[in-house]
């Protein structure tokens, strides 16, 4: 397909913004450009690619009139525009939560599973953000040698919440300064010079939400259903870009050296290990960039064979708009927006 038309749905929030950047950096194949959002958002115009789009809404005559649908937008906005877009013949790549545990639909970050796409049945679900970073550090050594388990533990940026997200602690960093006492709206707590040890809601098992899709989609990412995998996931006052401290217990004992080696070999990673010349991945950094940088790496003192390592991403990027349009041209280039079907 030389060019195809495409529809993003939620195109002014945080992730879509990111979306129109890219697609717009990698020369994605755009024929014809629809820009949904929410009815606040309608006839605005947003600049892409030297032209105009104007913002309209996602009604089922515009679905059967494209070919790609990305939705950077909510689990109920997916649950509504996904299906319609499918039978009118579209395909869609979803970064919301609705369908990644859908055995039916595959969850997809190419450089870890990209042969699961041909799988699809007009859906293709991209992971959360903190899953992502965390699967193409540990995909490639689960290759090499066996993951036995892996404790991570995020430090997630604002962005993750949203644009709103981002303006709070904007706004509550200037009140602090300026010795006001900041209101919180977004979050349950104050964020500005504060870590909250909650991402999304809990569960009854003591657990978030969010802890709980890493448990999964990491599972079913790496086809690895019975792996011993423990979350706890923190928002700091960062604007953008997530950081994970992750332990990882292997069958067999592994070197930092053997580690280094694999991963710097490995498909959207970057090693960053230096200590002694204060080397290592930083949210600022990792900002704006497209790999998933590993640094810290190191022997597990406290297991013969674990290793620990430090991991920085930019959670709008590779974790939601840069991630989804890989699969798109993964699509593409392998002839499979047509979903597979059954006989």
């Amino acid at each position: 397909m030389d060019g195809c038309r495409v529809a993003v749905i939620g195109a002014t929030g945080a992730v879509g913004s990111a979306l129109l950047r890219i697609m717009e950096e990698r020369r994605f194949p755009v024929e014809e450009l629809r820009l949904c959002a929410s009815e606040r958002s309608w006839g605005r115009k947003l600049a892409f690619d030297g032209r105009e789009a104007m913002v309209e809404r996602a009604t089922p005559e515009l679905l059967g009139e494209v070919d790609i649908v990305f939705i950077a937008a909510g689990s109920g906005v997916s649950r509504e525009v996904a299906p319609r877009a499918v039978e009118r013949g579209a395909f869609v790549v979803d970064k919301s939560s609705a369908f990644r545990m859908d055995p039916d639909v595959p969850l997809v970050a190419p450089e870890v599973n990209a042969d699961d796409i041909a799988e699809h049945k007009g859906i293709v679900s991209t992971p959360n953000c903190s899953t992502t970073q965390l699967v193409l550090a540990l995909k490639p050594l689960d290759d090499a040698n066996r993951i036995a388990r892996v404790v991570v533990d995020t430090y997630q940026s604002v962005s993750g919440t949203g644009a709103a997200a981002m303006d709070e602690l904007r706004s509550q960093s200037g009140d602090v300064l300026a010795g006001e006492t900041p209101r919180p709206s977004e979050y349950p707590h104050q964020i500005a010079f504060n870590v909250l040890p909650q991402v999304e809601t809990f569960l009854d098992n003591g657990y978030t939400t969010e802890e709980m899709k890493m448990v999964e989609e990491t599972r079913k990412i790496m086809r690895r259903p019975d792996l011993l995998v423990s979350a706890t996931c923190a928002r700091v006052p960062v604007m953008v870009s997530h950081s994970e401290a992750v332990h990882v217990e292997f069958e067999q004992p592994m070197t930092p050296a053997s580690v280094r080696e694999i991963l710097s070999d490995a498909r959207g990673v970057e090693v960053v290990d230096d200590p002694g010349a204060s080397a290592y991945p930083m949210p600022i950094e990792a900002e704006g960039r497209d790999p998933v940088y590993v640094g810290r790496i190191r022997q597990d003192v406290s297991h013969p064979n674990g290793i620990a390592m430090w991991l920085v991403s930019d959670n709008l990027r590779k974790g939601a708009a840069l991630n989804a349009v890989q699969i798109a041209e993964e699509a593409l280039s392998k002839n499979l927006l047509q979903p597979k079907t059954e006989g």
